[in-house]
């Protein structure tokens, strides 16, 4: 507990260090920060009522899994989950990712395309976004935009708010990009729970949890490493679905969800294949320490401080730091998955939580890509501002989501 408290500080600490102007970091802007972060960790995992709500959701990744495995099965018979024509000699021989985890994003964008139509996630979000306006003081635009990032996607999110991006301020511009590598849509949400619900029961609360405990933390981070000096925007968005009804919303959330499917099998097969061939070449290297040169090694090592301050004991600090590692170069999908295979007891149940949450995010290359395109198509003329702030927004995210795992550390 003692561990994770002092590392909270301590992140924060590293965000001043690489602030733009130092003097004009706010203290109310930290201590409201780590005292809504702290408030909502505890609303959420500490009392009954809520806490008990958050577990519950187990129930509908299970019924989304099992509808899915359904559609999947009917289409593609045993390959997309359905009952073997064989015997299955090796156990899990049978399961295969493209079929059985993976299309789990195409139901989730339809269905979150659907209850975007029936003003179900736009009326959250207008909640979400009121109490951040009035704890964090955050202008109307960007606190929509903010909220909408607990749901859905890093480029999706500012599309809400693309009228306004041209106006936002750069320290908005940039608490924007923030969340969006904090933060992770709706549509991966359920899935990177179902492959930690065998490891970490009650996985879907935990992950929706830290979406929402890392928006209060990226603002915090955010206007730390880029301090607020100009006018605000205070405009109210709107938030309007462009579906004309709600068949058109499920069909057009359908066509997101292809590219969206497409894109996550793309990237990890190149991002995979590039880390093995990285690894080939560093093998050719000599050993250290009676093992083989990786990248994994290589950024375990420099993520070490990292977990060790957000309250990993230093005997799991290394395996924890190589899940970061391949959350940072790759991506978080591949680092859960790396977790959910970690042998019994690398990581005890304490520490499993924590990297839960502190992982809980998109700061990775990859969607540093993705966001700039993104981004620098809705504002072309917010292109080398976008483009300067990318790799910073990537260290504030991780910042974030790592302020995040140290506030579970201190109430566990």
């Amino acid at each position: 507990m003692l561990q994770s408290a002092v590392g909270l500080f301590g992140l924060v600490a590293v965000a001043w260090l690489l602030s733009e102007n130092r003097r004009c970091v706010s203290l109310r802007v930290v201590a409201v920060g780590l005292a809504l972060q702290g408030a909502v960790a505890l609303l959420m995992l500490k009392v009954p009522l809520f806490s008990g709500a958050m577990m519950r959701l187990n129930g509908v990744v299970d019924a989304l899994q099992s509808a899915t495995r359904a559609g999947m099965s009917f289409v593609f018979g045993y390959l997309g989950g359905g009952v073997l024509p064989f015997a299955e000699t090796a156990p899990g021989g049978a399961w295969i990712m493209a079929f059985q985890a993976l299309p789990l994003l195409l139901v989730m964008s339809a269905l979150s395309a659907l209850l975007f139509y029936w003003r179900v996630i736009p009326a959250v979000v207008k909640g979400f976004s009121a109490v951040l306006q009035r704890t964090m003081d955050v202008g109307g635009a960007l606190g929509v935009g903010v909220s909408a990032n607990i749901f859905v996607g890093m480029v999706e999110a500012p599309l809400i708010v693309k009228p306004y991006l041209h106006r936002l301020t750069r320290s908005e511009l940039f608490t924007l990009m923030t969340c969006g590598m904090a933060t992770i849509a709706g549509t991966v949400m359920v899935v990177y729970a179902a492959i930690l619900n065998p490891v970490l029961p009650g996985a879907i609360g935990h992950i929706l949890t830290a979406s929402i405990i890392s928006a209060p933390a990226s603002i915090l981070i955010a206007r730390v490493m880029v301090p607020e000096t100009a006018v605000a925007e205070n405009a109210d968005a709107a938030i309007v679905s462009p579906a004309t009804s709600s068949m058109d919303a499920i069909t057009k959330g359908a066509e997101e969800g292809v590219k969206l499917y497409l894109n996550v099998v793309a990237m990890l097969v190149v991002l995979v294949a590039l880390v093995s061939l990285a690894n080939q070449i560093l093998a050719l290297l000599p050993e250290v320490a009676g093992a083989p040169v990786s990248l994994q090694r290589i950024f375990a090592l420099a993520m070490w401080p990292v977990v060790w301050l957000v309250g990993i004991p230093p005997a799991e600090a290394m395996t924890a730091a190589s899940l970061m590692g391949t959350k940072t170069v790759l991506n978080e999908f591949l680092g859960y998955l790396q977790m959910a295979a970690l042998p019994k007891g690398a990581l005890s149940p304490r520490s499993m939580l924590i990297m839960t949450y502190a992982m809980c995010g998109f700061a990775n290359f990859g969607s540093l890509g993705i966001m700039i395109g993104g981004l620098s198509a809705m504002a072309p003329e917010r292109k080398a501002e976008i483009v300067a702030l990318g790799f910073k927004s990537i260290v504030a995210g991780t910042l974030a989501t790592c302020m995040t795992g140290a506030v579970v550390g201190v109430l566990y």
